[in-house]
C-alpha cells in the first residue's frame, strides 16, 4: 500500500480508504512480550505458593482504606468510579465489547484480525479456567469486600479476561495502521485499561494484590502470545470460503 500524501490530513474523508488487509502485527515481537509475561506470571506463582507475598498482599489491601471500617478513602464517587471499573472486565461489558469488535473488524473486511481476535478470547477464557483450577486460592478477608464475588481468587477472572480482551482488541485494531507509534499508543491505551480493572478488584476488597497481578500478566502474556501462535491458523479460517464476506452498503 502506497504511503498516504503528506497532506492527507486536509483530504475530505470520502477520500481516505481502510486496508481490506491489515497490515501485520509483528510475531516475533510479540512472542517475545507473551514469554516475558508468562515468565513473570510463573515468578508470582512460585512466590503465592511459597507464602512470599503476605506482606505485600496486606498493605495492597489496606492501602486507600481508612478507619475501623476499613472503609474506601474519599467520597461515594470514588466507589462509582471502582465499581465502573471493575464492570468493564464483567462477563457482560467484556463479551460485549469482544462481540462488538468482531463485527466491526468483518464490516472493515478485516477478516484475519477478526477471526484471531475470536480465537484469542475463547482460547483464553479455556487457559484462565485451567488455571484457575490448577492453582485455587480462598478469597481475602482483610477488608470488607464491596460487592459480591465467588469462586477461586487465585489468578483474577477479572483481570486475566479484560487483559486478553483489551490487549486483543488492540492488537486487532493496531493492524489498521503501519505506524508504529499509532500501535504503541493503541496498545498502551489497552494495557492501561485493562491494568485499571484489574487494581479495581483490589480496592473492592475481592482479590489479593497478588491475584491481580498474576491475573492481569497471564492475560497479556496471552494476548501477546496468541497474535503469534494463532496467527497461522486465524489467516487460514480467513481466507476459507466459508466465511462469506460482509456487504458494504
Amino acid at each position: 500500500m502506497d504511503e498516504l500524501p503528506s497532506d492527507a490530513h486536509h483530504l475530505p474523508a470520502e477520500t481516505i480508504r481502510l486496508p481490506e488487509r491489515g497490515f501485520t502485527i509483528d510475531r516475533r515481537k510479540a512472542l517475545i512480550a507473551g514469554a516475558l509475561c508468562w515468565t513473570a506470571f510463573a515468578i508470582v506463582v512460585w512466590l503465592v505458593a511459597n507464602g512470599r507475598t503476605e506482606a505485600f498482599d496486606r498493605v495492597g489491601l489496606l492501602s486507600g482504606r481508612t478507619g475501623t471500617e476499613l472503609a474506601l478513602v474519599g467520597p461515594e464517587l470514588v466507589r462509582e468510579i471502582v465499581r465502573d471499573a471493575t464492570a468493564l472486565g464483567g462477563v457482560f461489558l467484556r463479551n460485549l465489547f469482544a462481540i462488538g469488535a468482531v463485527v466491526a473488524l468483518l464490516f472493515l473486511r478485516l477478516r484475519r484480525e477478526a477471526m484471531l481476535f475470536a480465537m484469542t478470547v475463547a482460547a483464553g477464557w479455556l487457559v484462565n479456567s485451567g488455571l484457575k483450577a490448577l492453582v485455587g486460592r480462598e478469597r481475602p478477608q482483610i477488608v470488607p469486600h464491596l460487592m459480591n464475588a465467588g469462586g477461586e481468587s487465585f489468578p483474577s477472572g477479572h483481570s486475566f479476561n479484560a487483559a486478553v480482551v483489551y490487549i486483543a482488541m488492540a492488537l486487532a485494531f493496531a493492524a489498521l495502521s503501519r505506524r508504529q507509534s499509532v500501535r504503541f499508543t493503541v496498545i498502551g491505551a489497552a494495557m492501561l485499561i485493562s491494568a485499571m480493572v484489574a487494581w479495581s478488584r483490589v480496592m473492592l476488597g475481592v482479590h489479593f494484590p497478588s491475584d491481580v497481578v498474576a491475573g492481569w500478566l497471564g492475560g497479556a502474556g496471552w494476548a501477546f502470545m496468541a497474535a503469534a501462535l494463532l496467527y497461522r491458523p486465524a489467516r487460514a479460517a480467513a481466507e476459507s470460503e466459508a466465511l462469506p464476506h460482509p456487504r458494504s452498503s
